[in-house]
């Protein structure tokens, strides 16, 4: 680890943390925490979103066809576009990423919002692409953040399916090797409650997800034979319900692989943080104790 005890991390000039976990249990929160907070109160850390580097650096110009295919479709908006008469962008946030879930979709029923499972497939795959490159992108924006804005401190907010393109078991995995050479790792921890309240939430309102290849096919491939339809008829909301609790057993081991690069802290304690003394407490506790 780059901060191999927690003295080290308390007296750095720069601290350098990367947190990942299931989307919902804090990451982003403790990102705009640490970026808003007054720099003499401890914050004005550069905050680095994958998901937001995604949607803008890499799947920009597919979201952005998606919005111009649709938009040919209307008479009036065709004319304009073919004379380049209006400019059609997405407009992505690091709390909107609405456009990027869009494109990403959900296989099933095109009546009811559903793509063909293989444009689903081809979705997925560019998104594993971009997410790795995004990822990547973390230790350049380091050296960026500080040489053109003049920040030291840097907070990288990953995806919650970061575990899906990454093999953490393997010493020489090149996206975990970069990660925890310019990074200290952690992974935010959640509970069963945790796990129940993401599933309740999911249900209430499903939103697009990035699967792993071999994961989405059996997943797939067990809800057709469940519900007796075919590709195109099924629901993309009942599909994607079908799948969450699964994805969420499916992706824990994988979180706790990557976590022994680093530290763990629990959704409990991310709760109670409220400033960024309190964020640098929380980090220093966890790796003391960390299991040598």
């Amino acid at each position: 680890m780059i901060y191999p005890t927690a003295d080290a991390y308390r007296s750095a000039s720069h601290k350098r943390v990367m947190l990942f976990g299931m989307s919902g249990l804090g990451k982003t929160h403790l990102s705009n925490l640490l970026r808003d907070a007054p720099r003499a109160k401890g914050g004005g850390w550069f905050h680095y979103s994958v998901d937001y580097r995604i949607g803008t650096r890499y799947m920009g110009e597919y979201i952005a066809d998606m919005f111009k295919r649709e938009a040919m479709k209307n008479p009036l908006l065709r004319e304009l576009l073919l004379s380049d008469s209006v400019y059609i962008a997405s407009n992505i946030t690091f709390d909107n990423l609405a456009p990027l879930s869009t494109y990403l979709g959900k296989p099933g029923d095109a009546a009811k919002g559903g793509l063909p499972f293989a444009e689903y497939v081809k979705r997925q795959e560019q998104h594993r692409e971009a997410e790795i490159a995004a990822t990547l992108d973390a230790a350049r924006f380091i050296e960026r953040a500080e040489d053109i804005y003049g920040y030291r401190d840097f907070i990288c907010d990953t995806s919650g399916s970061i575990c899906e393109v990454v093999e953490a078991g393997d010493p020489d995995d090149p996206v975990m090797k970069q990660l925890a050479g310019t990074l200290l790792l952690v992974w935010i921890k959640g509970s069963e409650d945790h796990r129940d309240e993401l599933v309740r939430r999911f249900d209430r309102a499903p939103k697009p997800i990035y699967y792993r290849p071999d994961f989405l096919a059996d997943l797939w491939s067990e809800y057709l034979a469940q519900e007796g339809k075919p590709a195109e008829a099924v629901d993309p909301d009942a599909f994607l319900r079908f799948g969450y609790a699964r994805l969420l057993d499916h992706r824990q081991p994988r979180y706790e692989a990557m976590a022994r690069w680093g530290v763990t802290v629990t959704a409990e304690e991310v709760a109670d943080v409220r400033t960024p003394p309190d964020f640098d407490r929380l980090i220093a506790r966890a790796i003391d104790r960390r299991e040598p």
